[in-house]
């Protein structure tokens, strides 16, 4: 038996740009994406099959499901049909990251498997059918195949890498996120942006236009590029989120927003600001059940 672990790390959306729809039913996007040092744990072991292709999972989090609707061992499966590998795998997953907050915990699971069973057979996929296999599995798997923050076209499955100078900018920086005990389901959020369109779209040019002057401008924080076209559909419904990001705002002056199609938030912090006042604040607006963690980004 052979066995490795992985961080399957949450990721947070930056810039979130929804451009329009596309015929395929996806939607077109600008993104700049980063990853947490913060995200699930996953342990793959593999290990000879009695009889054909075996894979299991099992986790932490009775919510999450460990059958094959689970990422993890769709994932797996790809794997397998692509080698053409037939042994034994066993996943056990150590949920963090919440579900329906928009942290892309299901993908990074996902791409983890991937990774975790690449190593343990050998290495037989290179880097490019890692990507192939990564965008069948999901729009946002791609980008946990890079380390550093990326920029996602598309639908997401066009993924660029970020200038250093721009990585340095935000590498290392510290951030909290907070989630409310409810979660925002990703079809029903990009339903009510199409719902609104094309009001609620931006156009991929501006969208285009206000990336390349963030990363134009050398001394332009992390805070001058946030920006989400989810916020405004998804808050109409949820109307505790934007509370919470205006209350944030005007308490602690934190540009705070909204991750993905939500309902994770976050915000950068300075270096020198202790957090548990802001943790205190959140919770008592959201309940004790309310997500928050202290991070910095990868």
């Amino acid at each position: 038996m052979r066995t490795v672990s992985l961080l399957a790390p949450a990721k947070l959306n930056l810039f979130l740009a929804i451009t329009g729809w596309r015929p395929d039913g996806f939607h077109d996007l600008v993104s700049l994406v980063l990853q947490l040092d913060f995200g699930d744990r996953l342990t793959c072991t593999i290990s000879p099959a009695r009889a054909g292709l075996e894979l299991t999972l099992a986790c932490n989090d009775p919510e999450v499901p460990a059958d094959e609707s689970n990422l993890v061992l769709k994932a797996a499966r790809v794997f397998a049909a692509k080698t053409g590998w037939t042994g034994a795998a066993r996943f056990t997953l150590e949920k963090r990251i919440p579900m329906g907050a928009g942290l892309g915990g299901g993908s990074s699971d996902a791409v983890a498997a991937l990774r975790a069973m690449n190593e343990l057979c050998g290495a037989p996929l290179d880097a490019a059918s890692l990507r192939e296999m990564a965008a069948q599995l999901g729009s946002d798997c791609p980008l946990f195949l890079c380390q550093d923050p990326v920029v996602l076209r598309g639908r997401g499955e066009r993924v660029e890498p970020l200038p250093e100078t721009a990585v340095l900018r935000l590498r290392g920086r510290r951030v909290v996120v907070f989630k409310p005990a409810f979660g925002v389901p990703t079809p029903w959020a990009y339903a009510q942006l199409a719902a609104a369109a094309p009001a609620g779209y931006l156009p991929a040019a501006e969208a285009e236009r206000r990336l390349a002057e963030w990363l134009a401008t050398p001394d332009a924080p992390a805070e001058a590029l946030l920006f989400n076209n989810m916020e405004p559909p998804v808050g109409a419904k949820f109307i505790a989120l934007p509370v919470m990001l205006e209350a944030l705002r005007h308490e602690f002056g934190l540009n705070a927003r909204m991750s993905g199609s939500g309902s994770a938030c976050f915000a950068f912090v300075p270096e020198d600001r202790a957090v548990a006042t802001l943790f205190a604040a959140i919770r008592a607006r959201w309940g004790d059940s309310a997500f928050v963690i202290e991070g910095r980004i990868a």
